[in-house]
C-alpha cells in the first residue's frame, strides 16, 4: 500500500508522521518527498483494512490537509516510464554509472547482443562498446554532452553520450553516470532522409510491385505536369487523394496551394460558398468570403467525390470551366480563375449521365484526363510490401521496434477481399501494431469483419431475370478490365474466351476505346 499526504510546511512534520508509525510497528520500505512537499510513503507488506484505522490520527497531526491511497510512488512511477520509453527506442541504449558499469540497458542491446538482460547489466561498458574511453571522459572536470565514433557488435555506431549529475550544494555537481545512445549509418541516414523529404506526398510514396499499379503511377507521372483536369476513378479507400497530391506536387504549380473540397460532406448551400465564397453583406455577414477558388489560385484544387455533387453546382462549376471566372455569392464583379481542377469518384459518372443524374457537359470537360486507381484485390502482389511499409510507419509512431508478418498472417493478408482497399489495410495494422505484445503479427492481431471471397452485387428483392443480373455482372467486369487489357486478344486471354467471343460482348455493351477512357 501506498499513501499521498498533501501538508504544510512545518518543520517536524515528516517526523510526526513516522513517529505513529514507529509506535504501531508499520514497516516503512520507502518515503519520498516531491518538489511540491508532498510527502509518500510505501508499505509493501500491509493491505488498506488493516492501516485504515490509522488514517484519521495521521490526518489529526498539524499541518496535515489531506491523506490518501496512491497507486505509485513518484520515483516508481519514473523509474516505469523510463523503462517503458528504453523498452520501445529502436536505437541501442545504454545507463552507465560513475563507474562505467552498465545499470540499464533496452532490448536493442539484449538482442544485437545476442544475451540476456541479466547478463549484460553489471558489465563494464567499455566491454561492450569500443573505440571511446568512456571512464577518462566521465572522469574530466566537467564532462560535457559528446558524440564519437564507436564499434558495437563489430559495427560502426554515433554514440551521443549524456552525462547524468547530481547537484552537490555549494560544491558543484558531481558526475552520477552517463546515458549512452547508439545510432547506426543506416538510421542516420534514414533520419537524414526524413529531414529533407518533401511534406508533401510523392510518386516515391506508392508501391508499385503490381502491373496494373505500374502502369497507373507512369500514367500519373505523365499527365501530372499537364494544365488539363484530371478525373481519378476508383473505390473508396484506394488513395485517390494521394495520387490527386502526388500530380500537384510532380507539377508546375508545387508551389501553389492545394486545397480540397468534398462535395459528399458538405450541405449545397455550404459547399457553394466553400467554394465561391460570398461578397461583404451577403447572409448579413460584414466582411467577404474568399472560397477555396481564390484560395487555390496558382495551384490544385481537389473535387472529392464530384458525383455527389448538386446540378445547381454542377451547372454554375461548368460556367467557371467554360468562362474561366466565376462571381461570389452576392456579388456582381467576375474573379478570374487560375486553378488546376482535380477530381475523385468512386462512383461510374458514365452511367449517371445517361440515367440524368450528372451533366454530360460537366462530364466531358473534366474527364479531359483521367486515372482509374485499381482496387487493392486487382493488386495483389501489391499487399504485402504495403503491409510492411504501413508496419515501419506506424512503428515509428509508436515509438517501438517494427514487427514481422508470421506466414499465416501473409496469407490471410493476401486472400481476404479487403472492401475497404488501402485505407482498411492501413488500419488494420495500426489496431494490430498497438495492442501487440510480441515481435510478429500473426493472422490472430489482424481484427477484421468476415467478408466472402467475392463481392454480392444483388439485392435479395432486385427486379428481373437472373440473366439481366449476369449481364449487369459482365457488362461492369469488362468496363473495369477494358481500360488495362485494351487489346480483345489480351482481354480474351485474361479471361479464357475466345477472340471472337469477347468481341461479341464488347460490341453488344457498347465498350470500346471511345466510350471507355484508356
Amino acid at each position: 500500500m501506498r499513501l499521498e499526504i498533501t501538508c504544510q510546511d512545518r518543520l517536524g512534520i515528516a517526523q510526526d508522521v513516522l513517529d505513529i508509525l514507529v509506535t504501531h510497528e508499520i514497516d516503512l520500505r520507502g518515503i519520498e518527498i516531491d518538489p511540491t512537499g508532498k510527502i509518500f510513503l510505501n508499505f509493501p507488506n500491509i493491505e488498506f483494512a488493516d492501516f485504515q484505522h490509522l488514517m484519521p490520527k495521521i490526518r489529526r497531526i498539524d499541518g496535515i490537509d489531506d491523506v490518501k491511497t496512491t497507486l505509485f510512488m513518484p520515483g516508481e512511477r519514473e523509474k516505469n516510464q523510463l523503462s517503458a520509453i528504453l523498452r520501445t527506442l529502436p536505437d541501442p541504449v545504454f545507463s552507465i554509472d560513475a563507474k562505467g558499469q552498465i545499470l540499464l540497458c533496452n532490448e536493442a542491446v539484449t538482442s544485437g547482443l545476442e544475451m540476456p538482460d541479466i547478463e549484460v547489466v553489471g558489465s563494464d561498458i567499455a566491454d561492450v562498446v569500443k573505440g571511446f574511453n568512456f571512464h577518462r571522459w566521465m572522469e574530466g572536470s566537467a564532462p560535457r554532452p559528446q558524440s564519437a565514433k564507436v564499434k558495437f557488435i563489430q559495427q560502426d555506431y554515433l554514440a551521443d553520450m549524456l552525462p547524468i549529475t547530481v547537484s552537490d550544494g555549494d560544491c558543484g555537481n558531481i558526475v552520477a553516470g552517463a546515458v549512452i545512445l547508439l545510432k547506426s549509418e543506416m538510421r542516420l541516414g534514414q533520419q537524414f532522409s526524413a529531414f529533407h523529404q518533401s511534406p508533401t506526398d510523392s510518386f516515391d510514396r506508392f508501391v508499385v510491385e503490381s502491373a496494373v499499379m505500374h502502369k497507373v503511377v507512369n500514367e500519373a507521372k505523365r499527365i501530372a505536369d499537364l494544365d488539363a483536369p484530371v478525373l481519378i476513378f476508383g473505390e473508396t479507400g484506394t488513395g485517390k487523394e494521394m495520387i490527386a497530391r502526388a500530380c500537384h506536387q510532380s507539377s508546375r504549380r508545387s508551389e501553389g496551394a492545394f486545397l480540397a473540397l468534398n462535395c459528399a460532406s458538405l450541405p449545397d448551400s455550404v459547399a457553394e460558398t466553400e467554394l465561391f465564397g460570398y461578397a461583404e453583406g451577403a447572409f448579413n455577414q460584414p466582411s467577404a468570403k474568399v472560397g477555396l477558388l481564390e484560395q487555390a489560385r496558382g495551384g490544385t484544387l481537389l473535387l472529392d467525390e464530384i458525383a455527389d455533387m448538386s446540378h445547381q453546382l454542377q451547372a454554375k462549376l461548368l460556367r467557371v470551366l467554360e468562362d474561366g471566372e466565376f462571381r461570389r455569392v452576392g456579388d456582381t464583379q467576375p474573379v478570374n480563375v487560375d486553378v488546376r481542377f482535380i477530381c475523385t469518384t468512386c462512383r461510374d459518372l458514365g452511367q449517371l449521365v445517361e440515367e440524368g443524374r450528372f451533366r454530360k457537359e460537366l462530364y466531358y470537360r473534366l474527364n479531359v484526363l483521367s486515372l482509374v486507381m485499381p482496387s487493392l484485390k486487382e493488386r495483389r502482389q501489391d499487399i504485402v510490401p504495403l503491409a510492411e511499409a504501413f508496419i515501419a510507419q506506424h512503428s515509428t509512431k509508436l515509438g517501438r521496434r517494427p514487427a514481422k508478418l508470421s506466414k499465416s498472417c501473409v496469407e490471410f493478408l493476401q486472400n481476404y477481399p479487403w472492401p475497404g482497399n488501402v485505407r482498411q489495410l492501413q488500419n488494420a495494422l495500426f489496431r494490430a501494431l498497438s495492442l501487440l505484445d510480441g515481435k510478429e503479427i500473426t493472422k490472430e492481431d489482424i481484427q477484421l469483419p468476415s467478408c466472402a471471397p467475392s463481392m454480392t452485387y444483388i439485392d435479395e428483392n432486385f427486379d428481373g431475370s437472373l440473366d439481366d443480373e449476369v449481364k449487369k455482372f459482365e457488362k461492369d467486369l469488362l468496363k473495369r478490365l477494358y481500360p488495362f487489357y485494351p487489346s480483345t486478344r489480351q482481354l480474351a486471354k485474361k479471361l479464357g474466351l475466345s477472340h471472337t467471343a469477347i468481341a461479341n460482348k464488347l460490341r453488344e455493351y457498347g465498350i470500346n476505346k471511345a466510350t471507355i477512357k484508356l
